[in-house]
């Protein structure tokens, strides 16, 4: 069977009875790869959010002790922009990961624990005003980006917007790949932005196992200046570049390092600087 499988569409199967706490329904379900998918959901008519944050999602589970039954719950970054009607999510898949070996069999019209209390640190409110923005992510560290980047704003703030996600191998790059594609071709954004936006999109994927047209982890290339050269571009500097970083723990703490040589400090919502890191992201 090929990796990458048909959506499975909302008539496959007829939505229960929302049962469970802040319970919302499964509307479309995509595996990418044998570890890799996505999904969309209702989305609660109260939840507002900015793009880039992140909600926690979770599944009921019997607690082993007392044979009750209570949430399962793990953050996970909203995929969909501000102004999707729906909720998207991008998953890897734990064989043995207590959310995420049920998670990755949810089917359309299944429910889902949705907490409408979303927070994070990757959005624009963070960032002081700069002209371009770097946004470094590995595996499913690009959910958070899937927003921003289908957000009419990052485009008006920013004269360019540099994406790159750095995978093992070269399936695992087909959700950013595809995405990417789709937002160059928005008529929506076009109209909203100006033709010209879709030229402000820079994507920069890289593999580290698999073979491709650029190997290599981004941090390596970035103190090589192989990225810098292969994208035309100045190294980070504080006065222009603005950053979000979203990936796993070793990656973030490599590349954090990495960013305060350059001369850019980490900001917060209520105090913005040069860059921002998505602590609770766990690839």
């Amino acid at each position: 069977m090929n990796e990458m499988t048909a959506v499975t569409q909302a008539t496959a199967k007829a939505p229960k009875t929302l049962a469970i706490p802040d319970a919302q329904t499964v509307t479309e379900v995509k595996h990418w790869t044998d570890r890799l998918f996505s999904f969309r959901v209702t989305r609660p008519a109260s939840l507002r959010f900015r793009s880039g944050e992140f909600v926690m999602i979770g599944l009921m589970q019997t607690d082993e002790k007392t044979g009750r039954e209570k949430p399962l719950l793990r953050a996970y970054s909203i995929a969909s922009p501000s102004w999707d009607d729906e909720l998207e999510f991008y998953s890897i898949k734990v064989q043995d990961g207590p959310l995420t070996s049920r998670l990755q069999h949810i089917e359309v019209g299944d429910e889902i624990i949705l907490r409408p209390k979303p927070v994070g640190t990757l959005v624009h409110d963070a960032l002081l005003p700069g002209k371009r923005l770097w946004l470094f992510a590995t595996g499913t560290g690009f959910a958070p980006f899937a927003s921003l980047l289908r957000d009419p704003q990052t485009y008006e703030d920013y004269d360019e917007v540099i994406v790159t996600h750095t995978c093992r191998e070269v399936g695992e790059l087909q959700y950013g790949a595809e995405l990417i594609d789709s937002i160059r071709k928005d008529e929506m954004l076009a109209e909203l932005i100006g033709e010209d936006f879709a030229d402000k999109l820079r994507y920069y994927p890289t593999t580290t196992r698999e073979e491709s047209p650029k190997m290599g982890r981004i941090t390596d290339l970035m103190r090589s200046g192989e990225v810098f050269s292969d994208l035309g571009v100045a190294p980070l500097a504080p006065e222009t570049d603005r950053a979000m970083v979203c990936g796993n723990l070793a990656f973030n703490l490599e590349i954090k390092e990495m960013l305060e040589d350059y001369g850019l400090r980490e900001g917060a919502n209520s105090d913005p600087k040069e860059y921002v890191v998505e602590k609770a992201f766990l690839d």
